[in-house]
C-alpha cells in the first residue's frame, strides 16, 4: 500500500475516534440532570424555600432502584435532579421529604447537625441538634455541603412504610419532614452529597447513586 493510501486510512481512523468523542460527550451532556434556578425574580435580602425528597428508589429511569434525591422547582413540580442555581448572600430555608428506611451509622459524627443557621435542624416539627442512630430508625442520608460545614442528619423513616415504588412519592405515603436553614456564600460553584454509603450492591455501598449526580451528590451554582 503506498503513502497516500496510509495516509487515507489513517485519517479516517481519527475522523472515527473524532466522532466517536463528540458522540459521548453530546450523549453525556444531554443525560445531565436539568438545574433548576432560584434565581430568577428574587428580590435581593428574601430568603429562597428549598424543597426535596429522599426516595429509597427512583423507580424510573435507567437506574430505577437506586436511592435518589429530587428537588421542586419554585412552580411546583418534581424534577429528578441535584443541580440548583442559588442568589449569594441569601437565606435558604430547605425542607426534606425524607421516605427513606436507614440504620445505625457507622461514624456517630454524622448524627450531628452541623453549619446550618443556629447549628440546629427541625425533626417533625422538633428542633434537634444530634440524632442518636442506635435508637429509633436511624438514619437515611445527610445532606452536607462539605466546603460550607454544613452536614444535616435525615432520620430514616420505618423499614415497613418504605412503601413509596416511583417517585416523587405522595404526602400520604410514610415519611419524615426535616427542616433546616443556611446562608450561601459569594458566587461559586459548591459541591453537595449524601455521606452515608446507601449504594447497596456496590462495595461498601460507596458506589452507584453515591458518585452520581442526579442521585446522591449535585452541586449549587452560587450566582451573584
Amino acid at each position: 500500500m503506498g503513502r497516500g493510501g496510509r495516509l487515507a486510512i489513517i485519517g479516517a481512523l481519527f475522523a472515527v475516534a473524532v466522532g466517536l468523542v463528540v458522540f459521548t460527550v453530546m450523549a453525556f451532556l444531554r443525560s445531565s440532570p436539568p438545574t433548576v434556578d432560584f434565581t430568577a425574580g428574587h428580590q435581593a435580602g428574601a430568603p429562597v424555600d428549598l424543597t426535596l425528597q429522599t426516595v429509597g428508589s427512583i423507580g424510573t429511569g435507567i437506574h430505577p432502584s437506586w436511592v435518589s434525591y429530587l428537588t421542586q422547582t419554585p412552580g411546583g413540580q418534581w424534577v429528578h435532579t441535584t443541580l440548583w442555581d442559588l442568589p449569594a448572600h441569601t437565606r435558604i430555608n430547605v425542607t426534606v421529604h425524607q421516605y427513606d428506611g436507614g440504620s445505625p451509622l457507622r461514624n456517630q459524627q454524622y448524627g450531628q447537625v452541623t453549619g446550618t443557621i443556629g447549628d440546629d435542624a427541625i425533626l417533625n416539627g422538633k428542633s434537634f441538634t444530634v440524632i442518636n442512630a442506635n435508637n429509633g430508625n436511624g438514619v437515611a442520608h445527610t445532606f452536607a455541603i462539605p466546603t460550607l460545614g454544613i452536614s444535616v442528619p435525615l432520620y430514616a423513616n420505618n423499614g415497613n412504610g418504605n412503601l413509596c415504588a416511583v417517585a416523587p412519592c405522595p404526602t400520604n405515603s410514610p415519611h419524615n419532614i426535616v427542616r433546616f436553614s443556611f446562608m450561601t456564600p459569594g458566587p461559586g460553584q459548591y459541591p453537595w452529597q449524601c455521606f452515608l454509603p446507601c449504594g447497596l450492591g456496590y462495595l461498601y455501598g460507596n458506589g452507584g447513586p453515591m458518585q452520581t449526580i442526579g442521585y446522591m451528590d449535585g452541586f449549587l451554582k452560587v450566582v451573584a
